[in-house]
């Protein structure tokens, strides 16, 4: 029954990824303004981070970090009662599931997901170098607290505006923007479909790139890695069919069986979290670059 359970811990927390590491980190918070429907006119913005150490930095959603602590206390509470409860009715889902690392100095990136095989998550990622063409302009202005100045390039088909800042000394950016004289401190395309705007940041001394939750699905380090075309079909297959891998190996009778503390039966909860990956999925039909883009130039 616990590894049956497994796969509704799986589903919960499928949509952050991280590496193990301690160290200190330089987090930087981007409030990202973006349009999910290409067709609409209707915004939404979620809080990204940007955590900058020594030898690399990681991109990602910051709504499984900061919600870490508080499901950690419930579900170490859970286990000391023996009692399983559906953690999903207290947690938020990220906008984004994606993790990007840039490793410094070659600014080398690595694009990851995460996806279930069988019973255990793991993820799948790509490795690119990317050199984009800046220009930068002698225009200046104040963003937020920082002097900074303007910069543009074309990424992934569309115009992008960015300001920097030589106040913070990081060659580097949210997603997979780098390469300026100081980090940008907002950057955002022609038609504003995406739009980041450093919102703060903090030193975090006692780093720790892999969650709570990530840890207790022993998802560590390991990424298996492919080319891009490869990663883009594996990722889009498992879009379609999340339980494609795990099915095949539910019985009837395995499926009928109720889940302690939990509502319903084994089948009930795959059909409730099927339809959660499935919305998670079909809510953002304006992603920031097409599969395979042609147009950024490669190292």
């Amino acid at each position: 029954m616990k590894k049956l359970f497994s796969i509704f811990l799986i589903a919960l927390f499928a949509f952050a990824g991280a590496q193990e590491s301690k160290e200190a980190a330089n987090r930087f918070f981007y409030e990202l303004t973006f349009k999910p429907k290409k067709d609409s006119a209707k915004l939404e913005k979620v809080i990204m981070a940007l955590d900058i150490v020594k030898d690399r930095s990681v991109y990602r959603d910051f709504t499984a970090i900061g919600q870490d602590s508080i499901l950690k206390v419930q579900f170490e509470a859970m286990q000391k009662a023996g009692v399983y409860k559906d953690l999903s009715k207290s947690f938020k889902m990220p906008k984004f599931s994606a993790k990007i690392v840039k490793t410094y100095p070659d600014m080398k990136i690595q694009y990851v997901e995460r996806i279930a095989s069988g019973f255990s998550p793991m993820s799948i990622g790509y490795n690119e170098t990317l050199k984009l063409d800046w220009k930068i302009s002698n225009e200046k202005a104040k963003i937020g607290s920082y002097n900074a100045q303007k910069a543009t390039t074309e990424f992934a088909g569309k115009k992008w505006t960015a300001w920097f800042s030589s106040e913070l000394p990081f060659q580097d950016g949210p997603y997979k923007f780098s390469g300026l004289p100081g980090l940008i401190v907002k950057i955002e395309d022609e038609g504003k479909n995406y739009s980041w705007v450093l919102q703060g940041n903090k030193k975090v001394p006692d780093w720790e790139e892999l969650t709570y939750m990530e840890k207790l699905s022993n998802l560590g380090l390991k990424v298996t890695e492919m080319p891009r075309e490869k990663f883009e079909k594996t990722f889009n297959d498992f879009k379609k069919d999340p339980f494609s891998s795990v099915r095949p190996m539910m019985t009837q009778e395995m499926m009928s069986k109720s889940i302690p503390g939990m509502d319903g039966t084994i089948g009930d909860m795959m059909k409730k979290q099927e339809k959660m990956y499935k919305d998670f999925f079909n809510a953002n039909d304006n992603p920031i670059e097409k599969e395979q883009a042609s147009d950024v130039k490669k190292k």
